[in-house]
């Protein structure tokens, strides 16, 4: 054995004997979402960690490590259900939606009798990780353990999550999750923030918090406010890394780690193989991810689309979820489930239309491959300008899709040049000082090593009126307006004075005129 087979060896050891006793609370149904988890949580247990996760995904083939607390069955997984439209009226929808799943995972998770009798077992463990989403309502189960919190996310910051962490929050710069514009909105786009972020915020703090507080007021009558628990959380691993979503105002317990969940492609198989290798000039990928159902698409633009296809010399894969021949089987491949990250790196694949969900848009980072971006729902609007800005590939709304747009789209991303700058961004992206997993893990275990300190940033915890110094002005108006008042009193005075000795002169010359 030489020094390389025993140093890794050594490191295996010592994690063996200082495993950490882990929970995980994933209380949200959506495989998007657990899938990218799923490499965090398999990490922490090839690294000697005891790993509780409280999900509704248990592992088929499980470890003696790895220990589930299942709630599937309980609520219909999320997965190819969304129709390909957008409108302002989705986005309305989408804070509906957000509100009725998270009361529903709340009451799932605590209806459970596993996870309350972890509560009640009062089962200690060194640390705590929540998903921030739709749902506060597993801080309330991370209090009663009394155990430190770390945050987890799959995707970009939630509208309600820049208070809790302090985070600046400006919409002249900073994107917002459900619209387009990214760090260059329009007057309108601004106007269309402000709207949904009062909208989004209202529904979460007044409707979606105080179900979750009722719910678990049901069992346990000690929780305290779940916005003053969030505000304790010890770091929040965000799905982010600069390369992609630009810089930002992050506090020192906000840390970047997107893009751990991308594993090494795989070679292609079966028919797919063939079909790639035998394209002459390369092909393009067409997937809008998980939920969305490609098949919805209107007819009129199914017919553009293929259109386009019929131009252009490459071979087109495409997740499509029905039987559908929609043009000839050596032009066009057709799946319902198609090896995303095996097709994105395989090197005759040149382009990806994509519906820019941040798990799709950082697999395209990995591998170099130009996007179009197509976005649908959610934070894909946000992540879809991103990858503009960049310069990963460019954006096309649902309502600009037509043949001559997208035709326009292609042989832009397919230009050499610009496939060569994507390239260039994409060994920008992997130039890191620590890998993203390698980050995560480690302030995982910080939290756990550390669970008396607390690195919220300043400005989560002072008042709205003292954040926006909203006294001080106010001070600086009471005193304008006393010094103008006491100025324009003092003014009159030495006016009324000035006008006596007059008034006293003039009586006094009536007299004498009356005398004489």
């Amino acid at each position: 054995m030489n020094y390389r087979t025993i140093i890794p060896l050594l490191f295996a050891i010592i994690n063996l004997a200082n495993g950490l006793n882990i929970l995980t609370i994933l209380p949200y149904h959506g495989k998007s979402h657990f899938f990218v988890f799923k490499v965090y949580l398999q990490e922490l247990v090839k690294r000697g960690h005891n790993v509780t996760v409280i999900s509704h995904f248990p592992e088929a083939s499980g470890s003696k490590n790895y220990h589930d607390i299942s709630l599937a069955g309980t609520i219909n997984i999320i997965e190819d259900t969304m129709p390909f439209h957008r409108s302002f009226f989705t986005i309305l929808g989408t804070g509906v939606y957000l509100t009725s799943t998270g009361k529903k995972n709340c009451e799932v998770m605590l209806a459970n009798k596993d996870v309350r009798n972890l509560i009640d077992r009062k089962q200690k463990f060194d640390v705590i990780v929540v998903e921030q989403f739709n749902s506060d309502c597993a801080l309330g189960v991370a209090y009663k353990l009394q155990a430190p919190v770390v945050g987890i996310m799959s995707h970009i910051l939630m509208p309600w999550h820049y208070n809790r962490y302090g985070i600046p929050n400006n919409p002249a710069f900073v994107p917002f999750h459900f619209t387009e514009g990214g760090t260059k909105p329009t007057f309108l786009q601004r106007i269309e923030r402000f709207i949904l972020d009062v909208y989004f915020k209202t529904i979460f703090y007044y409707v979606s918090q105080r179900n979750n507080q009722n719910e678990l007021a049901k069992y346990y009558d000690d929780i305290p406010p779940l916005e003053d628990l969030a505000r304790e959380i010890k770091f929040l691993l965000l799905y982010h890394n600069f390369v992609l979503t630009g810089s930002r105002l992050f506090p020192a317990n906000i840390i970047e780690v997107g893009g751990y969940h991308v594993k090494d492609a795989k070679p292609l198989t079966g028919d797919l193989l063939k079909f790639v290798e035998e394209s002459e000039h390369g092909v393009i990928y067409i997937s809008f991810g998980s939920v969305i159902k490609s098949s919805t698409m209107p007819a009129d633009k199914v017919k553009d689309v293929i259109d386009v296809m019929s131009q252009l010399p490459y071979r087109f894969i495409w997740k499509w979820e029905t039987e559908a021949l929609l043009m000839d089987k050596n032009k066009l491949y057709v799946s319902q489930w198609l090896p995303q990250i095996d097709i994105l790196g395989h090197q005759k694949t040149l382009a990806f239309w994509t519906h820019a969900g941040m798990g799709s848009t950082t697999e395209a980072i990995h591998y170099g491959v130009p996007m179009i971006a197509m976005p649908v729902v959610g934070d894909q609007p946000a992540n879809a300008a991103a990858v503009e800005e960049s310069g990963l590939g460019v954006q096309l709304q649902i309502r600009d899709l037509n043949k001559e747009n997208l035709l326009a789209a292609f042989k832009k991303v397919l230009d050499p040049k610009f496939r060569e700058n994507v390239k260039q961004i994409s060994k920008a992206w992997h130039d890191r000082p620590i890998s993203p997993i390698d980050s995560a893990i480690y302030w995982t275990e910080f939290a756990a090593r550390y669970p008396n300190l607390n690195f919220t940033a300043a400005s989560a915890k002072v008042p709205c009126y003292q954040y926006y110094n909203l006294d001080v002005l106010a001070a600086f108006v009471v005193l304008s307006l006393v010094v103008f008042w006491g100025s324009k009193a003092l003014l009159t005075s030495c006016c009324r004075k000035a006008k006596k000795p007059e008034v006293d002169v003039k009586n006094k010359s009536k007299k004498r005129t009356k005398r004489e």
